[in-house]
């Protein structure tokens, strides 16, 4: 196992072997990158990190929709320890929804922050290509 701090690798699907078949696509995510406009990831990272946390929103609806089965659990007989059984077990399906509702709002939430850090990228990189279109062409 490799020494240091673990690094983001944009790409990686970590049920690839933890990383052994990992097809990294690009990005920068933990590696510095040069100090200017305020930003802390290239354009890049920035697209691979929305798809990754709009990827993990949609696994946890996925799993959202299988919860949604235990919260109708109906019991196998009409005795009170069937009964008594699947409340509990609707119960935990629901609780499990809760959860998993709050997992999907805060992916969406942090996919929408990447979103947005994008247009700020894109407004700065339109802004400093203005800026080069207007210098005088050619050697003064």
């Amino acid at each position: 196992m490799s020494e240091g701090t673990p690094t983001y690798e944009p790409g990686i699907r970590w049920n690839d072997a933890l990383g052994i078949l990992a097809r990294p696509t690009g990005g920068s995510y933990g590696t510095p990158v040069a100090e200017g406009a305020g930003f802390k990831y290239d354009e890049a990272t920035l697209h691979e990190l929305v798809k990754e946390w709009t990827d993990l929103a949609k696994e946890y609806s996925m799993d959202r929709n299988e919860a949604q089965m235990i919260a109708i659990a109906m019991p196998p007989g009409q005795e009170y320890a069937s009964g008594g059984n699947a409340e509990v077990t609707r119960d935990s399906g629901n609780a499990l929804m809760s959860t998993l509702d709050e997992r999907i709002t805060y992916c969406e939430r942090m996919a929408d922050k990447y979103r947005t850090a994008l247009g700020k990228y894109a407004t700065a990189e339109d802004g400093a290509t203005t800026a080069i279109n207007q210098q005088p062409k050619g050697i003064a």
